[in-house]
């Protein structure tokens, strides 16, 4: 697949960088418009030419359509994890375990948030957790504690002895949020001055 890949990466750099030289040459005149219009007028009259011209140009769509279409593919098979029932294949979507280790995050205390990403490969399931922690955690044991608690939900939850990787990305240590008090309100008002007010006389 990384052949494909580099073969089709390949072939797009080298029809870009052709279209785009063709268009500096035009745009900068070096090659005079007679000449290009000559050149024109023998491709079309030349059936050939203009037959070798048309089953390469069909040849490069059926070709960009088979890329896309592989691609595609490949983007979808990686966004899903496939095991084999009895009863037939079951299809379960990364974003769905990404959905639940990001639920099954919530309960750890030491976490003020956390965002996984799961990627899948013949070697296996790997997920990068990015997490915020809070300041007064000790990192290593919050950290392992992560790993523990996500490899074996996930696979308990997928039922399969997967080989499950994971990473863990501190990206921000806070101060714990202090839990605001009620403030409870005196409801005794004093009440207003009622008495005589004496002026001085000067």
């Amino acid at each position: 697949m990384r052949l494909m890949g580099g073969l089709t990466l390949f072939f797009y750099t080298l029809v870009f960088f052709l279209v785009g030289g063709l268009f500096i040459v035009v745009a900068m005149n070096v090659i005079p418009l007679n000449y290009i219009i000559d050149m024109l007028n023998t491709l079309y009259a030349n059936t050939d030419v203009r037959l070798i011209l048309g089953i390469t140009g069909g040849l490069l769509i059926f070709i960009s359509l088979m890329v896309i279409q592989i691609t595609v593919g490949v983007i979808q098979k990686e966004k899903t994890i496939a095991f084999e029932n009895p009863d037939g294949q079951v299809t379960i979507s990364l974003t769905a375990i990404e959905d639940f280790i990001k639920r099954s995050m919530k309960s750890l205390p030491e976490i003020k948030e956390s965002r996984p990403s799961v990627r899948a490969s013949k070697r296996g399931i790997v997920i990068v957790n990015r997490v915020v922690l809070f300041s007064d955690v000790n990192i290593p044991e919050t950290t392992e504690k992560i790993q523990n608690i996500v490899k074996s939900r996930v696979q308990e939850m997928l039922g399969v002895e997967e080989t499950v990787e994971i990473q863990v990305n501190v990206t921000k240590i806070v101060h714990k949020e202090e839990r605001s008090k009620d403030i409870k309100k005196d409801d005794t008002k004093a009440p207003p001055y009622r008495g005589t007010i004496e002026y001085s006389s000067f």
